[in-house]
């Protein structure tokens, strides 16, 4: 993964436009080179733990974002036997993190190639006993339960997804639905965990759970250059 320093504005327009230049072209070389690794059945890794990506499921390692989540996660204190659930788990990367960690994870996923590579995923890293996948939109398939930890990445951007990928990058009102039942599925002293762009709609979201009083916290960030990721703790 490419890293930097270089502050997103910088100091001077000519330093700028060079910065700015140079992005572009390592953004235009990378994406060519991954790309052949997009849209295909393939094997990928994240710090040592395999992640098999079917063609229609949203890839961790080459969209940066499923990578930083787990990377922020393996920070962050979790205690053993925590419940916890990872809402558009896609190829099931932030549930396996977390099972890996002790937690008791329950995956959901929309997409049902997606379910099917997470299942994949789990039996790949023999996590059979601590994570089950159901297929469902968002909070539907586990109804009535409450978890300790909600983990979401979600589609940043608003719009009607066109394909069963899709809508990892698209929602129509998955921020509202995600900020109007979230208190429903968290035990007292719960909290979620949500990964935001700054490439997207992601402030709507925030302001959505402001709005039913939630409190927000930055607990991760990476400067990709072309985008800001940021962790966000979400508590009541």
């Amino acid at each position: 993964m490419f890293k930097t320093d270089i502050p997103l504005q910088p100091t001077s327009s000519w330093l700028g436009r060079a910065i700015g230049a140079v992005v572009r072209r390592w953004l235009a070389l990378r994406y060519r080179a991954l790309g052949r690794r997009y849209g295909r059945l393939v094997l990928e890794e994240i710090d040592g733990v395999p992640l098999i990506v079917l063609p229609e499921v949203f890839n961790p390692v080459l969209l940066r974002t499923g990578q930083f989540m787990v990377r922020s996660l393996v920070g962050l204190p979790l205690e053993r036997g925590v419940q916890v659930l990872d809402l558009g788990t896609g190829s099931g990367v932030g549930a396996i993190f977390a099972a890996r960690r002790g937690g008791r994870v329950t995956a959901v996923d929309i997409n049902p190639d997606a379910v099917r590579c997470a299942r994949m995923n789990v039996l790949l890293n023999r996590l059979e006993e601590e994570i089950e996948v159901l297929q469902g939109d968002l909070f539907t398939p586990v109804a009535g339960r409450r978890f300790d930890l909600v983990l979401f990445n979600p589609p940043f951007h608003r719009g009607r997804p066109r394909s069963g990928l899709d809508h990892a990058w698209r929602g129509e009102d998955v921020f509202e639905r995600f900020a109007g039942h979230l208190a429903d599925a968290l035990r007292p002293g719960g909290r979620a965990l949500v990964v935001l762009s700054s490439d997207g709609d992601g402030d709507d979201l925030l302001a959505l759970l402001r709005e039913r009083g939630f409190a927000i916290n930055v607990v991760a960030q990476k400067n990709l250059v072309n985008e800001l990721l940021t962790m966000y703790e979400v508590r009541e």
